[in-house]
């Protein structure tokens, strides 16, 4: 008895083999919290502190060389100064923002309607994974350059002395060249196109690969068309993707200002490029007031595409 005895205290004080522990561990199971840590402190430390100091820095004073840590609302009230004044008519901000609207709803609607096509085909279209792995990362070779890169690349194409404009001419189709094909409304929206289609294409071929071949069996069995299951099955079930895809587009265009500044040649204004020319001033507590009101509008914009779609309940 004292045999056995001492032999159990003894199997019990022996330290356990690592995969033993992990197991005992995995049983226990680890809080969630602690899982989440780590993601959380990178995401407290690079984003919710920044924000708040940006939200601090625009509520400061300033002069011509320094910044005045004392409260004031004088970066807002700037910004939209004589704006009730100028009515219907719309003031400088006002015009700056709803120009910026409207290439996000340019640039939103045509990379919606190419990747919406791009992902059919290969979700519906492309029969075999692997044809379809293949073409979906041939869809990616853009993006092993630089944006930068991208957009300069338009240039000696879009040109008065460019290769479109050439061949216009030896085609007798004009008798000088376009002017409106650079440095205007048509190459920043086509720039954009070009630099962003690829964000539509992900999160909407994701969401078609996820939808049951079987649906689409069953609605051509019961007499449906081609365009009434795409209408009233493909589409419904790639909201999804479309809303995700709708967001990356939104977000960027709305922030950028180098897309403007390359491809319009400096002539066009936008929401990104009014902070940056106050940054580029020393300006901060302005630049950090316009990019409040920047994020103001872009979350905006995020809660009404996400009251189209639930994306949080889809995913």
């Amino acid at each position: 008895m004292t045999v056995s005895t001492a032999g159990a205290t003894a199997a019990k004080a022996a330290p356990l083999p690592a995969g033993a522990a992990r197991n005992a561990i995995d049983r226990v199971g680890v809080p969630g919290w602690i899982q989440a840590m780590p993601f959380g402190l990178v995401f407290l430390f690079f984003f919710v502190i920044p924000l708040i100091l940006v939200v601090i820095v625009s509520f400061w004073d300033y002069n011509d060389y320094e910044m005045l840590p004392s409260f004031t609302t004088r970066s807002y009230t700037e910004n939209f100064e004589g704006c009730l004044v100028k009515l219907p008519d719309l003031c400088t901000i006002l015009a700056t923002y709803a120009s910026t609207a409207k290439f996000c709803f340019i640039v939103w609607l045509t990379t919606l309607i190419l990747g919406f096509t791009v992902a059919y085909f290969l979700a519906f279209h492309v029969r075999t994974v692997t044809m379809q792995m293949v073409l979906f990362l041939v869809c990616t070779i853009p993006f092993w350059t630089s944006n930068v890169i991208r957009m300069i690349s338009w240039i000696p194409l879009l040109g008065r002395n460019g290769l479109v404009n050439l061949a216009l001419e030896r085609a007798h189709i004009v008798d000088k060249p376009v002017e409106w094909l650079l440095y205007s409304p048509f190459s920043v929206g086509l720039a954009f196109t070009h630099l962003f289609t690829f964000f539509m294409v992900v999160p909407i071929f994701n969401s078609m690969m996820r939808i049951d071949r079987r649906l689409i069996e069953a609605a051509y069995d019961s007499g449906a068309s081609a365009t009434q299951t795409l209408w009233n099955l493909i589409v419904p079930l790639s909201k999804p993707g479309i809303v995700i895809g709708s967001i990356f587009v939104v977000t960027i265009v709305m922030g950028d200002f180098i897309t403007f500044d390359v491809m319009g040649g400096e002539q066009i204004a936008s929401a990104g490029k009014v902070v940056e020319t106050r940054l580029n001033a020393l300006q901060f507590p302005p630049a950090a007031a316009n990019a409040v009101i920047l994020l103001a509008v872009t979350l905006m914009i995020i809660v009404g595409l996400n009251r189209i779609v639930d994306v949080r309940k889809e995913l």
